[in-house]
């Protein structure tokens, strides 16, 4: 069972970047496990391009393990995620997709090495719940970017900044300004991921801490009053007056009802937050798109809003 608060006993500053994995290196060894939903189908694709990166790749029992919606029970799951986190050869553990169930086996797993010997993590959508967890105990740094059962759709673009952050390479976005960002310079470690799972770790242990940070927040498949909901929520819960900056990237599939709800996504994310004073951009490339760039979330990142443009910037 995880024990976060003597993992976190002497841990610096939560406002400076978090711990920072080792980078990858030609010939390292990376484990890929499902920590939620099973499979559709083997991963080819990702171990051809994992391999083709130098890297050598060790599948999880649960790959090809099935038990209702899930690559396998609850047990089965945590026990391949804790094979991997106990391996001291094993650099990197992916999370081969996401869907549902990383909540439901969380707690089984014994994450305090991590702050001894932190290795990189990689996922999104459910896997944000690993995400925030690992920063919020032991203030690892991990990746929010693509999974291997995306790779066969992924941009080359987004699989490459996957391989940069992967191997320590210097990220930088720049894109065009949406018309209703807000205008700012800021500069504050980077937290979030979906949504919708920012919600449901909300008061659990492996809720963060918002302030002084620049949130990343995306979603898929929501209804527009639902995703107001949410930003309401955070709101409420003290979650988005202190913040550096506010980084929105996609909402896909998004859904309406027979009456409309009257606005967009930024629309109502603009008014939830328009009491404050920190710079927002929309439109970032990351969240369920084939171009999900990657972010290395509990890193201090740079961030620019102008009406021209955006520039987000890792920094070390």
């Amino acid at each position: 069972m995880d024990k976060p608060a003597a993992a976190t006993s002497n841990l610096p500053d939560f406002r400076t970047s978090g711990l920072l994995p080792p980078h990858l290196k030609k010939g390292d060894k990376i484990a890929i496990t499902c920590p939620a939903k099973k499979l559709p189908a083997p991963m080819t694709d990702a171990v051809k391009l994992l391999q083709s990166w130098g890297l050598e790749v060790v599948l999880g029992e649960t790959v090809e393990a099935s038990y209702h919606q899930f690559a396998g029970d609850d047990d089965l799951r945590a026990r391949d995620m804790q094979r991997f986190i106990d391996d001291d050869s094993i650099k990197a553990i992916i999370a081969a997709r996401g869907g549902y169930g990383t909540i439901r086996m969380i707690d089984k797993v014994d994450f305090s090495s991590f702050a001894q010997k932190p290795k990189w993590l990689v996922g999104f959508s459910d896997i944000t719940i690993l995400h925030a967890h690992l920063f919020a105990n032991y203030r690892v740094q991990t990746i929010h970017g693509q999974m291997p059962v995306n790779i066969p759709d992924a941009s080359a673009h987004s699989l490459e900044t996957l391989r940069k952050a992967l191997f320590g390479e210097p990220l930088t976005y720049q894109f065009t300004s949406h018309a209703l960002n807000r205008s700012g310079e800021a500069a504050g470690v980077l937290v979030g991921g979906n949504l919708s799972l920012l919600i449901a770790v909300s008061g659990s242990v492996s809720d963060l801490d918002y302030n002084g940070k620049i949130l990343f927040i995306e979603d898929v498949g929501e209804y527009l009053y639902a995703i107001d909901r949410m930003m309401r929520n955070l709101k409420r819960a003290g979650k988005l007056a202190h913040l550096a900056g506010l980084v929105v990237g996609a909402f896909t599939d998004v859904k309406d009802n027979d009456i409309p709800f009257g606005q967009t996504v930024p629309e109502i994310i603009m008014e939830v937050v328009r009491d404050y004073d920190y710079p927002v951009c929309f439109d970032f490339p990351a969240g369920h798109i084939p171009d999900n760039c990657s972010l290395v979330l509990g890193k201090t990142l740079n961030l620019s809003v102008n009406n021209e443009h955006v520039i987000c910037q890792n920094r070390d």
